[in-house]
């Protein structure tokens, strides 16, 4: 649902580089995550702070998140800021309810509205033991919020039970309870190469990448500089 608040923007590149323009009227401002400013207006004046304070933006670093996000606002008159994520890939817009709150995979988060709180949730450790970190990004109150993938993005009903590996997993709506296991047991993941997975089950929105960062360094690995001892 837009409001007179709600952020005017369009995506550019998509969905193989996602780029995003958005337009702040006077006065207007978004919170974007350090270094993911690619160009603006002159008259966008940036202001840099500690999100959650100093406890909270340790738990950012925690999630592999940055411990400072920047504030841009557009002074004098409208303006125009372009903002690119660090991985090569496709990003997407979420409409946030009072309320209401979304879990982002960590380093997937891009911008906000400044109505939203970015925190780091205890993941547990099995958060840990799926090689995803012991952290969750929580993004909760009114508002925008821009997430990014590695590689493109596709949005999933779940209606029921879903189940995906753990490092596809981009976001999801609170809604959604999760359980990581392994496919068919131990063995047979250790094998036949899958490792652990998610099982989601519940009612609500979940967003995959279609690439993962782990095959993409191992596939890369035989390329990497060799050190000649001669």
């Amino acid at each position: 649902m837009q409001t007179k608040d709600s952020l005017k923007y369009e995506f550019l590149s998509k969905p193989d580089y996602g780029f995003v323009k958005v337009q702040l009227n006077q006065g207007q401002a978004i919170d974007v995550e350090a270094s993911a400013m690619a160009s603006m207006d002159t008259n966008i004046v940036m202001s840099t702070k500690m999100k959650g304070g100093v406890l909270g933006s340790l738990k950012r670093t925690l999630s592999g998140e940055s411990m400072f996000i920047n504030t841009f606002t557009a002074q004098e008159g409208p303006g125009e800021i372009c903002l690119a994520p660090g991985a090569p890939g496709d990003v997407e817009h979420y409409t946030l309810q009072q309320g209401k709150c979304l879990y982002l995979q960590s380093s997937t988060y891009l911008a906000s509205s400044p109505g939203i709180q970015v925190e780091s949730k205890w993941g547990g450790f099995k958060g840990f033991f799926s090689g995803t970190g012991l952290f969750l990004i929580k993004v909760s109150g009114a508002g925008d919020v821009f997430f990014n993938a590695y590689g493109g993005l596709i949005e999933i009903p779940v209606e029921e039970n879903y189940i995906i590996d753990t490092g596809y997993i981009v976001a999801f709506e609170e809604s959604l309870q999760y359980n990581v296991k392994f496919l068919g047991g131990l063995k047979t993941s250790l094998l036949g190469g899958e490792g652990l997975v998610c099982e989601f089950s519940g009612k609500g929105r979940l967003w995959i990448q279609t690439r993962k960062v782990a095959p993409f360094a191992w596939w890369l690995w035989p390329f990497r500089p060799q050190k000649n001892n001669r």
